[in-house]
């Protein structure tokens, strides 16, 4: 571990912030059923820490932010932001089938993700500013009546196509 963090030093330092990703992950739990527990904000940054930390040039960690939990780090030339949503996506799936009892079914997971362009709400290092990416981590039992229940279409109307991104993983597939 010591030499990747040292990597990620020199890389930032020498790249320079400005051409570091950011993303900040928050949690949805939109399951009722009882078959899975919805995480603390420590087990689902752990969850993405877990998997994501021993990739090069990925950096994850908890913050303590009323809406995000989760701050990843990673570098634009290697990884995309829909790439990065990929490998949160199957972090999670990996958890859940860890899981799973023999006659659960594995929660849709969506990622909803934009990206920040409008002034930051403040400027504490755990909030989300300009450039960045703000990423919803859903677990739903209908991908449909959730994406309708926060009017995702109305949402994205507006916005550019290379500023969002969704992806979903239905039933764990």
């Amino acid at each position: 571990m010591k030499r990747k963090q040292n990597y990620f030093l020199y890389w930032a330092i020498t790249v320079g912030e400005y051409m570091a990703g950011r993303m900040l992950l928050s949690h949805n739990f939109d399951l009722y059923d009882q078959v899975f527990e919805e995480l603390t904000g420590e087990e689902f940054a752990q969850v993405f820490i877990d998997e994501l930390n021993s990739k090069e040039q990925i950096e994850v960690g908890f913050i303590d932010n009323p809406h995000w939990n989760v701050e990843i780090r990673f570098s634009m030339s290697e990884f995309t932001p829909q790439k990065i949503g990929e490998l949160c996506a199957q972090a999670l799936k990996k958890k859940r089938l860890q899981e799973k009892t023999e006659t659960a079914t594995i929660p849709n997971i969506l990622i909803l993700a934009g990206k920040k362009t409008t002034p930051p709400i403040n400027n504490a290092p755990t909030s989300l500013q300009p450039g960045e990416w703000g990423v919803d981590v859903v677990e739903t039992a209908s991908v449909s009546t959730f994406l309708t229940a926060i009017r995702w279409e109305e949402r994205i109307y507006t916005r550019a196509v290379e500023n969002i991104f969704k992806i979903e993983l239905l039933n764990g597939n």
